[in-house]
């Protein structure tokens, strides 16, 4: 059986947009393509109605990119559960108050048993200091914390 991966609306981004100048995430942009191309088939990807609006917005045609590129992707939805943890995590402080879309992108996979959170956001998911109190919190609503990752990682 393969693995879940859910990718968060970060990932989207870097792949679908025009190369960027700034050599960071233009080495971001192409590990994450190369990600894409290389593991896409190996996992079960899954994503959100909240990633979902998220690639919406923005430019009209780089929208449009967007949402071609997850078009086959299962869409999973929010939940009561989802909403639960995610405010758990707001008031554990594991999440900061005024990113309550990163805290359901994790309770979002947390709820659903998903393997790994795919993500570029280092300031409120993808952070070591944050992960600790995220993967702590989660346990304590008794699931179990997906791997928090980049492409990178894998």
């Amino acid at each position: 059986m393969k693995s879940t991966v859910y990718i968060e609306t970060s990932i989207i981004s870097y792949y679908t947009a025009r190369p960027s100048r700034n050599l960071v995430m233009a080495g971001h942009q192409q590990i994450t393509r190369d990600w894409w191309e290389k593991y896409q088939t190996l996992f079960n990807i899954t994503i959100s109605v909240l990633v979902l609006e998220d690639a919406k917005g923005g430019d009209p045609s780089a929208a449009k990119k967007r949402l071609e590129a997850v078009k086959e992707f299962p869409v999973l939805n929010i939940s009561e559960p989802a909403e639960y943890l995610a405010s758990g995590l707001i008031k554990s402080g594991a999440v900061p108050a005024k990113c309550p879309e990163d805290a359901l992108h994790i309770a979002l996979a947390a709820v659903n048993g998903i393997d790994f959170l795919l993500t570029w956001n280092f300031k409120h998911i993808n952070n070591a200091q944050m992960k600790f109190k995220i993967r702590k919190i989660i346990e304590e609503y008794g699931y179990e914390c997906p791997v928090i990752c980049t492409p990178e990682g894998f």
